[in-house]
C-alpha cells in the first residue's frame, strides 16, 4: 500500500458540473498486479478498471481510491469512486432497455480479466469521497502453520509458516502498538507523508493450522500492515520482545530491524464510512489530519 498520492494520479472532482458520482465495490487477486496505481507498461488493477469504464462510457475516466496496495496484495472490500458525466450514464446499457448503474456489474464482468471483478455500483450519495470519507480500513493477513505449508487452492493468499510461534506473546505485542501513535519505524517513508496513525485493531488468531492477524486503522501508510506483521512474527518466533515493538514507536524513522512480511497474505477486507449525513465533515477532518500525500496505504 502506498503513501504519497498526489492530485494528478488520485483525482478529486468537485460536486457538479454535469457529472455523477459512482461508487465501485471491488475484489482482486493481487499476485500477478504491479499492485493498484497505474504505472507505465505495468499490469495494474486500476489499469484494468480504468480501461473497461472509460470504453464503456466512450470518455477517459479516472478512479479515486480508498486504499492502494502494493504488487501481490488482494482485497475482498475494496472501494473506489469514479466522476462520469452525466451524458455518458445511458451507455451503461447501448440498447437502453436498463441504464440503472448497478447493471456495470454484469457489463464489467464480461470485460474484465479474471482476477479483478467489480462486486456492486451504486450511485454516491453527496459529499462522498472513496479516500477521503473513510472512516478506517480493515486488513487481513493469512498464515498456515501446518507441517507441509499451505493447501495449494489458498498458496496464492497465505503465507506457509512452520516455525513455532507464541500466540500469547504476539497478542501482547501487538496490544502494545494500538493507539494514535507515530509508525515511522514501520513505514517506507515518503517526502510530504505523515505517519501518524491510529492504530484500532491488531489481534491474531490461531484456528488450527490457520494464523490470522486483523489490522484496522484510519489509515495506513506506504507497507505499514505488512511490517506491523513482521515485527510481530519476530516476537511470536522468540528473537524479540513484546516490549521490542512497543520501543520502536519512538524510533522516528524506518527501522531496518523490522522485516517486513510477503505481500501475499495481505488482503483489504473492508472500508468503513460514515453516515451519509456526516460525509462531509469527514472530508474536511481527513484533509486537515492527512494532507495532501497523507493517505492510506498497508
Amino acid at each position: 500500500m502506498i503513501d504519497g498520492i498526489t492530485s494528478a494520479d488520485e483525482p478529486v472532482t468537485p460536486w457538479g458540473g454535469g457529472l455523477a458520482r459512482l461508487r465501485l465495490d471491488i475484489a482482486y487477486d493481487g499476485t500477478d498486479f504491479a499492485g493498484w496505481a497505474r504505472q507505465p507498461a505495468q499490469r495494474t488493477v486500476c489499469g484494468e478498471i480504468e480501461d473497461r469504464l472509460s470504453s464503456i462510457f466512450g470518455v477517459p475516466l479516472q478512479l479515486t481510491v480508498a486504499g492502494r496496495t502494493d504488487a501481490g496484495v488482494h482485497a475482498t472490500g475494496q472501494v473506489a469512486h469514479v466522476d462520469v458525466p452525466i451524458t455518458a450514464l445511458p451507455r451503461v446499457d447501448p440498447r437502453g432497455n436498463d441504464t440503472r448503474v448497478s447493471n456495470l456489474v454484469r457489463r464489467l464482468a464480461r470485460f474484465l480479466p479474471p482476477d479483478v471483478r467489480v462486486t456492486a455500483v451504486s450511485e454516491a450519495p453527496q459529499h462522498f469521497d472513496a479516500r477521503f470519507s473513510a472512516l478506517r480500513r480493515h486488513y487481513e493477513y493469512r498464515l498456515s502453520t501446518a507441517p507441509y505449508g499451505v493447501d495449494p487452492l489458498r498458496a496464492r493468499e497465505v503465507v506457509p509458516w512452520t516455525r513455532p510461534v507464541d500466540l500469547g506473546a504476539m497478542r501482547e505485542a501487538s496490544q502494545k502498538l494500538l493507539g494514535l501513535n507515530d509508525f515511522a519505524a514501520f513505514c517506507k517513508r515518503r517526502e510530504g507523508a505523515t505517519t501518524v496513525r491510529e492504530l484500532q485493531r491488531y489481534d491474531w488468531e490461531l484456528d488450527g493450522h490457520a494464523l490470522t492477524a486483523y489490522v484496522s486503522a484510519d489509515a495506513f501508510c506506504w507497507s505499514m500492515v505488512r511490517s506491523l506483521v513482521g515485527a510481530v512474527l519476530a516476537v511470536g518466533e522468540g528473537r524479540r520482545t513484546p516490549q521490542w515493538c512497543a520501543e520502536l514507536l519512538t524510533a522516528g524513522a524506518r527501522s531496518s530491524s523490522v522485516t517486513v512480511a510477503p505481500a501475499h497474505g495481505l488482503s483489504l477486507v473492508r472500508v468503513d464510512y460514515p453516515a451519509d449525513s456526516e460525509l462531509a465533515d469527514r472530508n474536511v477532518t481527513t484533509r486537515e489530519t492527512r494532507g495532501p500525500t497523507g493517505c492510506c496505504g498497508g
